[in-house]
């Protein structure tokens, strides 16, 4: 999709009915067309708390989010409002406006918590939306962050024990941005003032004690901590007296407190210049496609009654892509080929050559649009369709040369044929004469170019198919003693001897050149995969580096407020990150 192009309005993407989840289709075409890679920022909270408000502002529409003006919940499932970045020219920023968590017309809370998952899996921001401050009964409406680890899966096969590290999760979850509207208390403590993202950090603060209440009280705020290292806190006044909410989309920026629109502006500020692209383990960047991948794996999971997991639809996504790679590493290569190579080549080496250089352009590509190739499954059929294509060229310029060689010697040796019917070289001195000939006609044969490997061989098996006749006119020959055509056999029996060895000379070489190029297409294999490697290496070091540095900012922030048992928890999450970290995976492709 062109940064010009954009949807004037949004549309549902995931539809909630009947309690059941399904990915609307015209919704995926959209961002089936997004090429552009995408920042997604979704927002959940209860309902009637004006999420979607925040979210025309960010679309830069004062309309375009269905805001309601009644206690019912008004957008159901999750909508979806793509619109150019305003800040990054190459970014398309994908908007998600979630159905209002606890409405009780719903009766059960099953779907909030799949809508509070999804929107979780999907964005890279992930702003939560709740009315006033933040109090207990404020965690405890949170409550969907604590049943996560109930509700997602980071890998397929979880740890021994069963549990899965929070630093799985860490690796793809959002920045976490909680938004306070119609927050009326002053900002400080002590006598001090605070910034919202202070007064988010007190209030993440854990209560020390062993009592049910106690874990009650500190269950949500580890979640937030754990899972959510990035953290913001914006509050907002209330936008303007309550009789006017209901027609909030329809006033101007002068007719709203002042306060709410400065706050406002802040928050639309902070998501475009903070909000990163979407990104999943292993930095591979989402684009539309990879997004509408993501929704359709996520949902149908959620539909079969499986848990949504990462892993898995990483490797759907791979699944797909590699695919894809393959199909564009070889359209590369057939192009390449078409445009360099003109048959027949002179020399197998000079095709070989051809060959291995728009072959390694091919793997580059194909590197380039992989990602996750688990055993190397897809550069094995890459490289299987590769030497293929290199077989049928080396086939086919036997096939060129050949039918060029046959041609040739045709209108060469035309006037010959013709001598002999018209018994030319049927008299005495002829067998001098016919020889004489071919050799000036074989000479003329190898002064043609372009012939191709099949000159040679061509050439002696004509000669060979006239065997008969030139022994016919060196019998009939009357001016030779029976010696002398004794001896013109022997000679030609000798010539015909030599170049059967100089055929089988140049067979072994062929054979040999064709052995040293299939070990250099596999060392070029393995070069490249051995760089992607490392390089995907780099980047997971990078990641753990970052989630080690997280998780250890916690664990002194966890020592400081003296809570030693989680501390110890933490510590054994950390030496298992850190074991992981010193595992080097080896390059292994046959």
């Amino acid at each position: 999709m062109a940064s010009a192009i954009h949807m004037p309005e949004p549309l549902c993407l995931i539809e909630n009915t009947n309690g059941r989840l399904v990915a609307n289709p015209k919704a995926l075409t959209i961002l089936s067309a997004i090429t552009q890679p995408v920042v997604v920022v979704a927002i959940v909270g209860l309902y009637r708390t004006g999420k979607s408000y925040l979210m025309n502002k960010l679309a830069g529409k004062s309309k375009g989010f269905s805001l309601g003006s009644t206690v019912q919940s008004h957008t159901k499932g999750i909508w979806m409002w793509c619109v150019p970045h305003p800040r990054r020219p190459n970014r398309t920023l994908v908007l998600l406006d979630t159905e209002g968590l606890g409405d009780v017309e719903k009766g059960d809370n099953q779907n909030d918590s799949w809508i509070f998952a999804l929107a979780i899996l999907l964005s890279s921001t992930f702003v939560y939306n709740s009315m006033g401050t933040i109090t207990q009964q404020a965690m405890d409406q949170l409550h969907y962050v604590t049943e996560l680890t109930d509700r997602i899966r980071a890998k397929s096969s979880p740890e021994e024990d069963g549990v899965e590290d929070s630093a799985d999760f860490v690796s793809f979850f959002p920045d976490f941005v909680w938004t306070l509207r119609d927050f009326s208390l002053d900002l400080e403590t002590d006598g001090q003032c605070i910034t919202p993202d202070e007064y988010l950090e007190n209030s993440l603060k854990l209560k020390k004690g062993t009592s049910e209440k106690d874990k009650m009280f500190n269950l949500p705020r580890l979640c937030i901590r754990k899972f959510f290292p990035n953290k913001k806190c914006f509050i907002f006044d209330r936008p303007t007296q309550r009789k006017q909410l209901s027609r909030l989309e329809e006033l101007r920026d002068d007719e709203l407190d002042s306060e709410f629109v400065h706050q406002a502006a802040l928050f639309c500020a902070y998501i475009f210049s903070n909000s990163k692209t979407k990104t999943l383990s292993g930095g591979i960047k989402v684009n539309g496609p990879r997004l509408e991948t993501l929704v359709l794996t996520y949902v149908s999971a959620i539909s079969s009654g499986d848990l949504p997991c990462m892993e898995n639809a990483v490797l759907a996504l791979a699944e797909i892509e590699n695919s894809a790679a393959v199909q564009k590493a070889i359209a590369h290569y057939d192009q390449q080929m078409d445009q360099k190579v003109q048959l027949p080549t002179e020399t197998l080496q000079e095709l070989l050559d051809l060959h291995g250089a728009c072959e390694r352009e091919a793997i580059t590509v194909f590197m380039k649009n992989s990602f996750k190739d688990v055993d190397q499954v897809f550069q094995k059929k890459l490289a299987a369709q590769l030497n293929k294509k290199r077989d049928d060229f080396c086939k086919q310029n036997l096939k060129e040369s050949s039918d060029r060689c046959k041609a040739l010697l045709k209108d060469i040796f035309t006037p010959l044929e013709e001598g002999v019917k018209q018994g030319v070289y049927s008299k005495p001195g002829g067998y001098h004469l016919f020889m004489e000939k071919i050799q000036e006609l074989k000479k003329q044969y190898d002064q043609e170019p372009r012939k191709g490997i099949q000159a040679e061989e061509v050439l002696q098996e004509y000669l060979k198919s006239k065997e008969s006749v030139t022994d016919a006119i060196l019998q009939t020959d009357q001016t030779l003693s029976e010696k002398e055509k004794l001896i013109e056999v022997e000679r030609a029996k000798a010539e015909a001897a030599q170049a059967a060895t100089k055929m089988l000379e140049e067979m072994q070489i062929k054979n040999q050149q064709m052995m040293e190029q299939k070990e250099k297409s596999h060392q070029e294999h393995v070069r490249q995969l051995t760089e992607k490697m490392e390089n995907d290496r780099a980047q997971l070091q990078e990641e753990q580096e970052r989630t080690l540095s997280l998780k250890l900012e916690e664990q002194a922030r966890l020592l400081k407020e003296g809570f030693r048992n989680e501390n110890k928890q933490l510590q054994n999450e950390i030496q298992k990150l850190q074991q992981k970290m010193e595992e080097r995976p080896s390059c292994v492709l046959s």
